[in-house]
């Protein structure tokens, strides 16, 4: 056991010094980060289509896979607040559209169960496990950040 931590002790420098990283395992922080900040209890970017759940800048959920708008009818970035929750609603804009577990943030879009290939009118498709996460998890008022 001696021999062990002294050659532990003897190959740590060289290894910290070469600019390995082989002995220090990455934070879980810097494995969870995401581009929200602090206030945000959801986290959509644009960019990486993913979301995240969180609380005090610390992830509790995701990432998980997102469609958003199409062209014509893109998601915008911003930071807003969800307004109300349906757990079967429906659309009144496109022909009566199921959107199971709706968590809405910006108006007419929302989070809620949808296809994970196709685009959508500006609203957020999540898996279903993931769309009945965000709906048990977020209350009315909660910030939803959403970044390119």
């Amino acid at each position: 056991m001696r021999v062990r931590r002294l050659v532990l002790a003897a190959i740590a420098p060289l290894a910290l010094f070469a600019g390995t990283a082989l002995l220090l395992p990455a934070t879980a922080e810097a494995a969870q980060a995401t581009p929200c900040g602090p206030a945000a209890k959801a986290c959509l970017s644009l960019s990486g289509h993913q979301a995240w759940l969180m609380d005090n800048g610390n992830v509790l959920y995701g990432p998980v896979p997102v469609t958003t708008g199409k062209r014509g009818f893109e998601t915008p970035p911003g930071t807003f607040h969800v307004t109300f929750k349906d757990r079967n609603h429906r659309s009144r804009e496109f022909h009566n559209a199921p959107m199971p577990f709706s968590v809405f943030f910006n108006g007419g879009m929302a989070f809620h169960q949808g296809s994970l290939r196709a685009q959508s009118h500006g609203c957020v498709h999540l898996s279903r496990a993931a769309a009945q996460a965000f709906f048990n998890t977020l209350r009315v008022g909660d910030v939803v950040q959403v970044v390119r």
